[in-house]
C-alpha cells in the first residue's frame, strides 16, 4: 500500500485514510505487542489502544525526525510500558480481567497463533531484562522489532550516536551473559554426568 499523503495527521482526519494506515501497520503492531505480552486479550486490547493513541497524537508526527514506522513504534512502546506499570500497580487478578471485551473463539485462536509465533521474541526480551533500560530499549527496537538504528533513535527521542553506543554496550553485555549461561549449562551437565557415575 502507498503511504498516506499528509502522514498520520491526514489519516486522523479522514476515516478512509485512517483505515489504510491501520491496514498497513496492524500486523507489525500486533507482532510488536505479541512479543511483549503472553495473553491474547491483552494483546488485542493493547493493539487497539495503540491505534487510539495514534489518533490522539497524529499531529505530533514529524517526517524529518524519522519514519512513520519509527514514530508508530514509539507510541506502541509507550502504550506497552504504561500497561506494564498498570499491571505492576494492580496486583488483583479480577481488576485486570474486568472491563475487557470478550473475544470469540476465532479471535483467541488467531492471537494465540501470533503469541506462539512470537514466543522466541519474548524469550529474547526476557534475556535482555538484566540490561539497563536505555540499552535494552535500543536493542529491542533494533534486534527484535527490526528497526534501523536511526529509526530506533527517533522512536526513543535520542541522538543516533547515543543509540549506536547503547546498542554496542547491550550486544556486548548480552554476549557475555550468553557465554556465562553456556558455561553454567556445561558445568551442570558435567556435574550431572559425574553424579550418575558415582
Amino acid at each position: 500500500m502507498q503511504r498516506i499523503r499528509g502522514g498520520p495527521a491526514a489519516a486522523a482526519r479522514d476515516p478512509q485514510q485512517f483505515e489504510q494506515f491501520y491496514r498497513r501497520h496492524v500486523e507489525g503492531v500486533t507482532r510488536f505487542v505479541a512479543r511483549r505480552v503472553g495473553d491474547p486479550h491483552t494483546a488485542a486490547d493493547l493493539t487497539a489502544e495503540i491505534f487510539l493513541a495514534v489518533l490522539d497524537s497524529a499531529h505530533t508526527y514529524r517526517p524529518g525526525r524519522g519514519s512513520e514506522t519509527a514514530w508508530l513504534y514509539g507510541i506502541a512502546r509507550n502504550v506497552v510500558s504504561s500497561e506494564r506499570r498498570r499491571v505492576a500497580r494492580d496486583s488483583a487478578r479480577d481488576q485486570r480481567i474486568s472491563g475487557r471485551r470478550l473475544l470469540d473463539a476465532d479471535d483467541i485462536a488467531r492471537l494465540e497463533e501470533k503469541l506462539d509465533a512470537e514466543s522466541p521474541g519474548r524469550r529474547a526480551l526476557d534475556a535482555m531484562k538484566r540490561l539497563p533500560e536505555g540499552e535494552r530499549a535500543v536493542l529491542e527496537l533494533v534486534a527484535v522489532d527490526q528497526l534501523t538504528v536511526s529509526e530506533a533513535a527517533a522512536s526513543l527521542g535520542i541522538r543516533q550516536v547515543t543509540a549506536r553506543v547503547r546498542l554496542h554496550r547491550a550486544r556486548r553485555a548480552l554476549r557475555a551473559d550468553i557465554a556465562g549461561s553456556r558455561l553454567q549449562t556445561h558445568v551442570s551437565v558435567v556435574a550431572q554426568k559425574v553424579g550418575e557415575k558415582a
